[in-house]
């Protein structure tokens, strides 16, 4: 993905979301749940604190801001968090609804984490489906 060079139309966040999506397939929330119960997806909620407050946490979630999310995830960073172990590692990237989700699972693609999604609706689709939030 380049910013528009000169010459070229700059593109809108609709087509930008629309493009970087194409690129993947996004997940819902109940099966982001169960692949994390089997322990076959590692859900990461970039929301900032802010909202954490307000609306709860997804229990067993790492807790990664939007800002440290491409240090904390790539696993031949010298800043990456234990989980970050594998460029295999399914990822489930979550934000409030599902839009900032999708930009950092774009840019989370672009370091190699090849199964990196992101959580259809975010955090309010989670806790709308009636899946397990801590306050």
């Amino acid at each position: 993905m380049s910013a528009a060079g000169e010459g070229e139309v700059p593109v809108g966040i609709d087509e930008l979301l629309e493009r970087v999506r194409a690129g993947y397939r996004r997940i819902e929330p109940q099966e982001a749940h169960d692949a994390a119960r089997a322990g076959n997806a590692l859900l990461v909620d970039i929301r900032y604190a802010a909202l954490r407050t307000r609306d709860g946490l997804i229990p067993g979630a790492l807790v990664i801001e939007r800002n440290e999310l491409e240090w904390r995830l790539d696993p031949r960073g010298s800043h990456r968090t234990p989980e970050a172990t594998s460029h295999d590692l399914r990822i489930v990237v979550i934000c409030n609804e599902g839009y900032a989700s999708s930009l950092a699972t774009a840019s989370l693609h672009q370091l190699g984490l090849h199964r990196a999604t992101d959580l259809v609706g975010g955090f309010q689709a989670w806790k709308a489906a009636g899946l397990p939030v801590t306050v």
